[in-house]
């Protein structure tokens, strides 16, 4: 399968979710946000990117947080959704997106979250270069990866591979992902 059809795929796929996907998914993206938070710190200047945002889940944790929130998904339908949420903030700004091809400057965000992105890209590899290369030098990025795509193991050596540093890899009995907080060195 070519790259562009696992994302039509993608896409495809969640946007057939969408009308259910906080109904189906909404505890569990809560749990991986929580955990997540724990161990990120933000300010009220920052810039942050919600890779794969899908219907903004994540907005109502860090909006108030930060200067500027940019959520981008490959998904119209959840877009929708998230654009709905996300008027609840006038910092936030929600966009369609190719998670590996994103329309930003180099080094503009001091946080990214990758949270239920990484399984859904056919170059998990390229995905998260092109975090790094969206991260400002020290930014915080947040990662998951589904456990029955990665291991341990694989997740951490992926990460290493992007040039970024693991901080802390997170497991929660209550989760089915990995949680790894990283950084980006210069």
């Amino acid at each position: 399968m070519t790259e562009w059809n696992k994302k039509r795929n993608t896409a495809h796929h969640y946007n057939q979710l969408a009308p259910v996907y906080d109904i189906q998914y909404a505890d569990e993206q809560k749990t991986k946000i929580e955990t997540t938070l724990e161990d990120v710190s933000l300010n009220k200047n920052d810039f942050v990117l919600d890779m794969g945002c899908g219907t903004g889940l994540l907005l109502p944790y860090i909006a108030n947080r930060v200067q500027l929130l940019i959520g981008i998904d490959i998904s119209p339908k959840l877009l929708k959704k998230a654009k709905i949420h996300g008027k609840l903030y006038p910092n936030t700004h929600i966009l369609l997106a190719d998670a590996d091809q994103l329309p930003f400057q180099s080094q503009l965000f001091h946080t990214v979250f990758a949270i239920t992105l990484l399984q859904n890209t056919p170059k998990p590899l390229t995905t998260l270069q092109e975090i790094k290369r969206m991260s400002k030098n020290h930014a915080t990025i947040a990662v998951t990866g589904l456990k029955k795509e990665f291991t341990k193991d694989s997740l951490i050596k992926l990460l290493k591979d992007a040039g970024l540093g693991v901080q802390k890899l997170k497991t929660n009995n209550h989760c089915r992902d990995y949680i790894a907080i990283c950084s980006r060195s210069p």
